[in-house]
C-alpha cells in the first residue's frame, strides 16, 4: 500500500490565467485528481465504495496556502497522504514542490462519505478497509473552525449551475466553486492582488439549474482578507462559506 502518493504535473495553457500563472481552480483540480487516484490505489476509490457500501466521497472543507504560484510550462510535483479516519471525517494532506524541491504550496482537505441514494451522512466506520498510517505532521495548522462575515454582505452576482459545472456526482464540482469565487472580483482587482490562501467550507450540494447568489464582505480588507458566501436563491440555504487572504 502506497502511503504517500506523488505525481508530476506540467502547467498547461488551459490551467493558467492572464498572468500566465496557475489558476487557483486549476490547483484544486490537481488536488482532486491526486486524492481520487490515491484513494483508488489504496482500495477506497469511489467505484469500490459505491458498489460495496452504497456511499460516495464528498469534499467538506479545503484549505490552501500558496507560497509561490506555479507558472505556465512549469513542472511541479504534488504529494498527498491521508490521516487516520475520525468518526465522520477523513483528512488528507498535500504538498506542492517546484523542480528544485522547494515547497510552493500546502493544502489540507476534509472529506465525508454520504449515502449515494439518500445523500445522508454516514460514519467512517462503515468502511472496513484500512488506511495507511503516515508518521508526518499536517502541513497546514491555521484552519478556522468557523468562517463568518465581520461586516455586511454585498451581492456580487448570481450564477446558474450548468452542465459544464457538474461532476460525476451530478453536483457542482469543488473546483468550480473557486471559479465562482474568483468571478466576484473585477479584472482590475485581480491585477492588483494575488491570492495567498483560501479556506472554503462546502455546506450543501449545488445542483444543475439552481441559482447561487454570491455575496462578499470586504470589511476585513484592511487585514488582507475577504469573506465570500454562496446562497441558494430558491431555498435560502448557504451552499458554501469561504475566506481568502490577499497580498
Amino acid at each position: 500500500m502506497e502511503s504517500i502518493f506523488r505525481k508530476k504535473y506540467m502547467v498547461q495553457v488551459s490551467d493558467i490565467d492572464f498572468r500566465r500563472q496557475l489558476k487557483l481552480s486549476s490547483l484544486f483540480v490537481y488536488l482532486q485528481d491526486m486524492a481520487t487516484e490515491h484513494a483508488y490505489n489504496i482500495g477506497v476509490g469511489r467505484d469500490a465504495l459505491q458498489e460495496k457500501y452504497g456511499i460516495i466521497w464528498v469534499l467538506n472543507r479545503a484549505v490552501v496556502e500558496i507560497i509561490r504560484h506555479p507558472m505556465f510550462k512549469e513542472e511541479i510535483t504534488i504529494e498527498t497522504w491521508p490521516e487516520q479516519p475520525d468518526k465522520v471525517q477523513f483528512n488528507r494532506n498535500f504538498l506542492v514542490y517546484d523542480k528544485g524541491g522547494n515547497v510552493i504550496a500546502r493544502a489540507f482537505s476534509q472529506w465525508v462519505v454520504i449515502d449515494y441514494q439518500t445523500r445522508k451522512l454516514r460514519r467512517s466506520s462503515i468502511i472496513e478497509e484500512k488506511f495507511p498510517k503516515v508518521d508526518r505532521e499536517r502541513p497546514i495548522t491555521g484552519i478556522l473552525n468557523k468562517i463568518k462575515p465581520i461586516g455586511g454582505l454585498n451581492l456580487s452576482y448570481k450564477k446558474t449551475v450548468g452542465y459544464s459545472d457538474i461532476d460525476i456526482n451530478e453536483h457542482l464540482n469543488n473546483a468550480k466553486y473557486i471559479d465562482y469565487i474568483m468571478d466576484c472580483f473585477s479584472l482590475k482587482l485581480h491585477k492588483k492582488y494575488n491570492i495567498s490562501s483560501i479556506q472554503i467550507d462546502y455546506l450543501h450540494e449545488a445542483l444543475p439549474g439552481e441559482i447561487i447568489q454570491l455575496y462578499t464582505d470586504t470589511a476585513g480588507l484592511k487585514d488582507n482578507f475577504v469573506y465570500i458566501e454562496g446562497i441558494n436563491e430558491n431555498t435560502s440555504s448557504t451552499i458554501f462559506k469561504a475566506q481568502i487572504t490577499i497580498e
